[in-house]
């Protein structure tokens, strides 16, 4: 029996929301007058969470506003085992697993999940390093999502937005849905960085069935990243939470 999974499509636009939530907070917001935090308690919690990972201690805390929090690793929609070696020389070898899909196990693609400790350099110089921490559940999620629904995605052009160091869910329909062509992007650098490596290890190993996938840096708050991507998707997801 599959996992009950909270999600809509709007638009194009796989989403990941809590409508009770986002229902009780607008009643809530209206009733006082104020104008809605949560961009501040989004930015407040990201700093939390990084905060405790490079003191090396547990996300999993009730500190943390529930927006952007990992309360548990996964929702076993994948396995992930370490990735045998085709390099014995190549020195990042012991980085790369393998994540399949436990629903679809014909489906799996090779990834750096783990990038090592987040320097405070890093933290201060560079967009939001959250991406750079785990693969979130919601991620896993959408990927499953995009799995079950690969129909919906063939001959069509697909954007992940946010998609953090993996871009699993972006990545599973390069893999399985005869897209037209697949970009996935994210406002940080070191992340983007790891996903080219990503694409070209799946893209040498066969595994994708769609012939354009690409990578790039896109912030949200950046006019020049956004216009540039304007009206040329069929399909532009993200996930949260």
């Amino acid at each position: 029996m599959e996992p009950e999974q909270n999600h809509q499509v709007v638009n194009g636009v796989t989403t990941e929301k809590s409508t009770t939530a986002a229902n009780d907070r607008h009643s809530s917001d209206e009733g006082t007058g104020h104008q809605p935090t949560q961009g501040t308690d989004v930015a407040r919690a990201r700093w939390t969470i990084l905060r405790q990972v490079l003191k090396q201690k547990q996300v999993d805390s009730k500190k943390v506003p529930q927006v952007s929090v990992r309360r548990f690793s996964s929702f076993n929609l994948f396995s992930r085992s370490r990735a045998t070696t085709p390099d014995p020389n190549d020195p990042s070898e012991g980085q790369w697993v393998e994540y399949r899909s436990a629903f679809f196990p014909q489906y799996s693609a090779f990834l750096r999940d783990n990038l090592g400790p987040i320097r405070v350099t890093e933290v201060l110089n560079s967009f939001d390093n959250t991406g750079n921490v785990c693969v979130w559940p919601s991620e896993e999620v959408m990927a499953h999502y995009c799995l079950k629904k690969r129909h919906m995605f063939r001959g069509l052009s697909v954007c992940e937005l946010g998609g953090g160091m993996t871009c699993l869910a972006g990545l599973m329909i390069a893999v399985c849905a005869d897209a037209r062509e697949v970009i996935l992007s994210d406002g940080n650098e070191k992340a983007i960085q790891n996903v080219r490596s990503v694409i070209d290890r799946n893209r040498q190993a066969g595994l994708f069935t769609c012939p354009d996938v690409s990578s790039r840096v896109v912030r949200w708050d950046s006019e020049s990243d956004v216009s540039a991507l304007e009206s040329c998707f069929d399909v532009v997801m993200c996930a949260d939470w």
